[in-house]
């Protein structure tokens, strides 16, 4: 089987969720032993990973950055929509991620599976095999990110029985019909929570003439951000840069005004997922009336969310539980499954 060997004795299997905001690794049965964002700071020009207080500027110091660099540093996420924009950038991230795995050590080589799009090409998932060998792993599987989320949440993805899974991440949306362990339909649609994020700045540059980044927009959705209407709508101050007088100032917001704004790529979302039940075959169809689907990834957490998707589909939602770490725990289910559950794997040394 994959994982034997001396060397498997002296070194943990991982379990990594490359994802475009954040980036969680789960060791083989130890669970999740890391979760930070998918973030490194680098010097320009030279493109080297900035070291501050002695440590790499990777992760949760790196975010930490964002926005607020001088002009000789930028703060980078080296994943875009969930593949690599980067490579060199993201094989830091990862030998970052797997050294601390171990103890910083640098003489461990650990086998690991990496999830990833459903909808990559082969040259993109080369390029995550190829940064991930380079960071020190010595054998590296793939598995789709829906089949990890299924698994993650405890769906019943070996059964001959439709399951539906919507992970919504940072920088793509997966949609997937699974029986029998293996995906039947699928839609991986390059829109989720980053486009919600931008749709927010957009929003607030042209309703207030007020220019906000990235965090601000982020913590706008997670603080009144929703789908579906509220009990009691919500109001929060947000602070941002006059477009016009160049000088910061502070604007009221109200919850309607930016589940308006999201419209869009909500509805883009809502749309992948109608595309995948209208090719899904009828008996799988008629098992997620009583199955339903159920939603993982931070978008999960957005308010109402489940009764928007529930109203226009008609069928069950539900939010898994700890919908963020999903993925994970699918990899990790994977590892401390693996003679069960080898075949959701790719085989890195067969994708040409």
């Amino acid at each position: 089987m994959i994982f034997d060997g001396l060397l498997g004795m002296l070194s943990k299997d991982l379990g990594i969720d490359l994802g475009t905001a954040n980036t969680l690794v789960c060791a083989r049965g130890e669970g999740i032993i890391i979760s930070e964002p998918s973030v490194v700071a680098v010097v320009k020009d030279t493109n080297k990973v900035l070291v501050c207080n002695g440590e790499f500027a990777v992760g949760d110091c790196a975010k930490r950055m964002i926005g607020k660099t001088h002009s000789k540093i930028q703060a980078i996420r080296p994943l875009k929509n969930g593949v690599i924009a980067d490579f060199e950038i993201t094989e830091a991230l990862l030998s970052y991620f797997i050294r601390k795995a171990h103890g910083r050590s640098r003489f461990i080589h650990p086998r690991v599976i990496v999830a990833v799009p459903s909808g990559i090409t082969t040259v993109e998932k080369r390029a995550v095999i190829n940064s991930a060998e380079r960071a020190g792993a010595r054998d590296v599987r793939l598995i789709k990110e829906p089949m990890a989320a299924a698994l993650g949440v405890g769906l019943p993805v070996t059964e001959a029985k439709g399951s539906m899974i919507v992970d919504i991440g940072g920088g793509t949306t997966e949609v997937a019909i699974i029986s029998l362990s293996d995906i039947v339909q699928s839609t991986s649609l390059r829109c989720a929570g980053d486009e919600l994020n931008m749709a927010i700045i957009k929003h607030m540059k042209e309703a207030y003439n007020l220019q906000i980044g990235e965090p601000t927009s982020e913590r706008i959705k997670i603080e009144i951000g929703s789908a579906y209407p509220l009990d009691e709508e919500l109001v929060r101050e947000v602070k941002g840069q006059d477009t016009l007088a160049g000088l910061p100032r502070v604007v009221t917001i109200r919850s309607e005004e930016i589940r308006e704004a999201m419209h869009d790529p909500l509805d883009n979302i809502l749309k992948a997922i109608k595309g995948t039940l209208e090719r899904t075959p009828p008996e799988l169809a008629a098992d997620l009336l009583d199955t339903g689907i159920t939603i993982a990834g931070g978008g999960a957490l957005l308010r109402g969310i489940d009764k928007m998707l529930a109203r226009e589909t008609g069928l069950p939602v539900r939010k898994a539980d700890d919908p963020l770490t999903a993925v994970a725990r699918g990899t990790g289910v994977v590892l401390d499954q693996i003679d069960q559950l080898w075949t959701v794997l790719e085989d890195g040394r067969e994708i040409a």
